[in-house]
């Protein structure tokens, strides 16, 4: 089924959680130390996605007016992820605001300054056949993402985390309908969107917020949510998701990217 992209634009909305008392709820039960840690990483990329959609839009990718539509509705629903992340983490004595923003945004010096001229001039080079990588990659992160918030509320059994991350899981579930519908569409119709796309996961991809946060926290977070059993599971669930595009059988990036950070199976 198409993804109805009029309708989302009409219904995308800031997840609601004025009806939750989160100052009460985790006063009388706080968070693992480990689970605020790992809000903080999330907290921080769900505000930083302004930053990657002013890299996309120097792309092909905003020649397509779907796409361009579903890139607004998206970073509006992302900003909101970040707010009610933050004020999570300010129930908790956490500090959030401008000036850390600021800072995360920073933190990349030059490399974050001179990044999106190059992903410019090589997409641009590229063509249209570079929208299907993009379109592929936000699928995959999408479902990383998705993953890591499904994988938090399991540790944590937290009642009012629980309701909250299920609402923001119930906004990313359509993100990842878009970006999947979009990838496999256009995976099929180019053999060549197949080859760089496969090329550029092989080579490049790595779990959200790599480059953005520091190593530590990267390799932490990954440990905190995907670590053991289950978490392998959930990694070998996205690489599955992953074989079954057009072109991209048996890449196995996520489990790679476990097993290359050193994450206990």
């Amino acid at each position: 089924m198409a993804f109805a992209i009029d309708e989302y634009a009409r219904t995308a909305a800031p997840v609601q959680w004025a009806d939750l008392d989160l100052a009460g709820a985790f006063a009388v039960q706080p968070l693992s130390a480990g689970a605020l840690r790992c809000l903080r990483y999330m907290c921080d990329i769900e505000s930083y996605t302004v930053c990657y959609l002013r890299d996309l839009l120097l792309t092909p990718s905003h020649n397509d007016p779907e796409i361009t539509t579903f890139l607004t509705m998206w970073n509006y629903e992302e900003y909101w992820h970040g707010e009610v992340l933050a004020d999570v983490l300010a129930a908790h004595g956490v500090p959030t605001g401008d000036a850390h923003m600021r800072e995360v945004r920073e933190r990349g010096g030059w490399k974050s300054r001179l990044d999106p001229i190059k992903q410019s001039l090589l997409a641009n080079l590229i063509g249209e056949d570079f929208v299907a990588t993009h379109m592929t990659w936000g699928a995959v992160n999408e479902w990383s993402t998705h993953a890591g918030y499904a994988s938090l509320m399991r540790i944590e059994q937290h009642p009012v985390l629980t309701e909250l991350l299920t609402r923001i899981i119930k906004q990313e579930t359509r993100h990842i309908a878009f970006y999947n519908g979009q990838a496999r569409e256009r995976l099929s119709r180019s053999s060549k969107a197949q080859r760089i796309t496969r090329f550029a996961l092989d080579k490049a991809w790595n779990p959200v917020g790599s480059g953005v946060m520091p190593d530590a926290e990267v390799e932490f977070l990954l440990s905190f949510l995907m670590g053991g059993p289950q978490g392998r599971a959930e990694a070998r669930k996205i690489d599955a998701k992953i074989d079954s595009l057009p072109g991209l059988g048996g890449l196995g990036i996520v489990e790679r990217a476990l097993d290359r950070r050193s994450i206990p199976a």
